[in-house]
């Protein structure tokens, strides 16, 4: 996408900054792992440098807003 948004064929895109989400996989499957959490709705546990989560319905945790891709940012990330 980098390409198209660099040419100006997309304006902007949202993804979630897949640095943050393996970390925060990382985070949830160590508090698993461990006992911490057992992926119960309402479960909180630390995910480092990203904070507090909890556990949602069906034991889902989601990482928050997705991160805009535009002309701007898209060169500050490297995947």
């Amino acid at each position: 996408m980098r390409q198209y948004v660099k040419d100006g064929t997309v304006k902007k895109f949202a993804l979630w900054n897949p640095a943050d989400i393996g970390y925060l996989a990382a985070f949830a499957g160590a508090a698993l792992s461990s006992g911490q959490i057992t992926g119960a709705e309402g479960e909180k546990f630390k995910a480092g440098k990203l904070g507090e989560y909890t556990v949602g319905a069906d034991g889902e945790i989601v990482l928050g807003p997705p991160t805009e891709f535009t002309a701007t940012n898209i060169d500050e990330f490297n995947f």
